[in-house]
């Protein structure tokens, strides 16, 4: 009776285990959701705007050691080209590591392009990973750009 008891048990563990969902792998290229943007109106040349967003990535390869290299690109919809912004590793000695967390890019004083008093802008990102991939692109809501005077 007890070798039937133990059996039927471990039947019902190895089929429940069986059922189970398989936990999701993560991607070796990075993906990136918005988390927040700190002001949605500025005065030029006065205020900075941050933009804190989250990333995950299956590999941990995001983020140089060396200060030179770029791993994170913004782009202000008034301009045509990104900025670039340096991103520290993630992961300690570039160990191959799912991780996920978040970053915060702080865009210096913003100032409007044209004669008017105020202008709106929103900012692309894109985070690229040491393999050379590219997460997927964020648009941060509109952010008015107002004249100090």
């Amino acid at each position: 009776m007890i070798r039937k008891i133990t059996y039927l048990a471990l039947i019902l563990c190895l089929t429940h285990t069986g059922c189970k969902k398989d936990e999701e792998e993560i991607s070796d290229i990075p993906a990136i959701a918005f988390t927040s943007l700190s002001d949605d109106s500025v005065v030029q040349f006065e205020n900075n705007v941050s933009i804190k967003f989250t990333y995950i990535d299956g590999n941990g390869d995001i983020g140089h050691v060396d200060p030179d290299e770029y791993a994170l690109r913004v782009k202000d919809s008034r301009l045509a080209d990104f900025d670039w912004y340096h991103i520290p590793p993630v992961t300690p000695n570039n160990e191959e590591l799912n991780v996920s967390g978040s970053l915060t890019v702080e865009l210096s004083s913003l100032f409007l392009l044209g004669n008017g008093g105020q202008e709106s802008a929103s900012f692309t990102v894109q985070l690229q990973d040491r393999a050379g991939n590219w997460s997927n692109q964020i648009i941060t809501p509109v952010v008015l750009i107002n004249d100090s005077l």
